[in-house]
């Protein structure tokens, strides 16, 4: 009877403490990932030009005075620091032209020597009354022309020795060389452009404006900025400055635009996509995946705090072909899941990545 009882005994016990084992050994769900995307502009409500990322301060670099050049020490692309030697200028013309400049220094130093001797004896000899004072004022007259050419040899050899040091051309600033322009054995001018240095600093875009668009731009103009290293994600800038004349060439107006923050992730000469509004204030747009309507209201998932998904109702415009404007509901900075709305729940907590897999941070701020 005892073994029977336990042998019935044995399955129940085996069987509760498997099911204890599987409720302990429940895994915790991770996030799921959510594509995500930023609202654009709105292709018929803004037009877009395409630029490159630029230095705020470009200064084109160049020897002071003319020559060959017999060195090049940098590369086009490479980083230098201020005043570090960029290229050099034969340096025997103006190292004969300063050991001219010595001589003469040296000549005119013993002439006025020998004039102020002179003019020291007959002033003496004039106390004396031995010579007349015409005589006396020639011999001054000769002092201070000695004394006039020594003064003009120290500066022509003062100007030599500048000239000598100026055979070697130096970083005006710490920044990149952004063009080059002259190769070792090529006879330059003086002024003529060598290196064009991309400084350190603030970085810009370049557009070129057609004629026919010139009127609707204005310095300090906000307009929107997209890189395409970074896809998918707009910057806020404005319009510093605008050229006045068009180039002869492409009969366009440059202009630059400036980014709003200074920690916009832009290198020099990444491509990007400058977005003006037509007229008012900027229609956004979003994919047409990216919307969801229920009850005849639509709404798209937005990321809210802590990357949970938050219902965003929207009133959109003419539906296109891949994209929806978004008349009212979202801000240019927003986050919105790009598909399949229909399985996702509010305050659903989710992985916010973008169309190249990486995880976007900038979606967790409110």
């Amino acid at each position: 009877m005892l073994r029977h009882a336990l042998s019935l005994a044995r399955p129940v016990a085996a069987a509760l403490l498997l099911s204890g084992c599987g409720e302990q050994a429940t895994p915790v769900s991770a996030p799921r990932p959510a594509l995500v995307v930023q609202p654009q502009p709105a292709s018929t409500t803004a037009d877009t030009y395409p630029g490159e990322v630029r230095a705020r301060f470009e200064p084109q670099l160049a020897f002071r005075i003319g020559g060959k050049v017999s060195k090049r020490l940098v590369e086009e692309g490479q980083r230098v620091k201020a005043n570090q030697p960029l290229a050099e200028l034969d340096p025997q013309d103006v190292r004969l032209q300063l050991e001219a400049n010595r001589a003469q220094l040296a000549g005119a130093e013993a002439n006025l020597s020998l004039v102020r001797a002179e003019r020291d004896r007959y002033r003496k000899l004039l106390d004396r009354q031995m010579v007349s004072h015409s005589q006396y004022d020639s011999a001054e007259n000769l002092y201070r022309a000695g004394l006039a050419r020594l003064k003009q040899a120290k500066a022509e050899f003062d100007v030599a020795g500048n000239q000598a040091e100026y055979a070697v051309l130096r970083a005006s600033q710490d920044g990149v060389i952004a063009r080059r322009q002259v190769e070792v054995g090529q006879v330059v001018a003086a002024g003529q452009t060598v290196f064009t240095l991309a400084t350190d600093g603030e970085r810009e875009v370049a557009i070129g404006v057609p004629e026919q668009q010139f009127s609707r731009f204005a310095v300090g103009q906000p307009v929107s900025i997209e890189l395409w290293s970074h896809p998918g994600q707009r910057f806020e800038g404005r319009i510093r400055e605008l050229s006045p004349a068009a180039d002869p060439r492409s009969r366009t107006f440059a202009a630059r635009i400036a980014f709003a923050s200074n920690t916009t992730p832009a290198e020099l000469g990444q491509s990007a996509r400058v977005s003006m509004a037509q007229a008012g204030r900027m229609t956004l747009s979003v994919p047409l995946s990216a919307v969801t309507a229920e009850k005849g209201h639509a709404y798209v998932w937005r990321i809210g705090k802590d990357n949970r998904l938050e219902r965003a109702p929207v009133r959109l415009g003419p539906y296109g072909t891949d994209s929806v404007p978004v008349l009212e509901g979202l801000q240019a900075g927003d986050w919105v899941v790009a598909a399949g709305g229909h399985v996702l729940q509010e305050g659903q907590q989710v992985r916010p990545v973008d169309r190249t897999n990486r995880t976007v941070s900038q979606a967790a701020k409110e």
